[in-house]
């Protein structure tokens, strides 16, 4: 069975500790006010919960979909799962990570791995637009934490 993946990988320096990080990252509310990429969260974010999540990339469509939160450590990790329609067709496992330099910086990784038959499709999408949109939001929550 040939299995369909596809991983974007993103990465940013932010000369802010990770709590200051993660106030922003998870003050869901204000995502409209300030995320170019993830225009609402909506739910009680904690571990096996759905929520409701918007995402609009640059220039694509934007989609509502309903993950599962699957990991949420404060300070840290954020992981959640989200499928087009039905499991197998297009997944996607989201994680923003936040690491402790330990001299006053974080570095923020946000990534998602693809999975399903539909991968394919999306791949060119996914590797502009969808990307481009992580970087856009890293760069906009690198501004924010700056500011504090």
């Amino acid at each position: 069975m040939l299995v369909m993946a596809k991983e974007i990988k993103t990465s940013i320096l932010i000369k802010a500790n990770p709590s200051t990080v993660w106030a922003i990252l998870t003050d869901f509310e204000n995502y409209p006010n300030w995320n170019p990429f993830i225009k609402s969260i909506n739910g009680t974010v904690k571990v096996g919960n759905k929520i409701t999540a918007r995402i609009e990339p640059p220039e694509a469509s934007g989609m509502t979909f309903k993950p599962i939160i699957l990991i949420f450590e404060t300070n840290k990790k954020l992981t959640w799962l989200g499928n087009l329609l039905v499991k197998g067709i297009f997944d996607g496992e989201h994680h923003f990570e936040l690491i402790d330099n330990n001299d006053g910086t974080t570095t923020f990784h946000q990534n998602e791995k693809f999975t399903g038959i539909l991968v394919p499709l999306f791949k060119k999408q996914l590797d502009n637009n969808t990307k481009r949109g992580f970087e856009l939001m890293n760069e906009k929550l690198k501004e924010l934490a700056e500011q504090r």
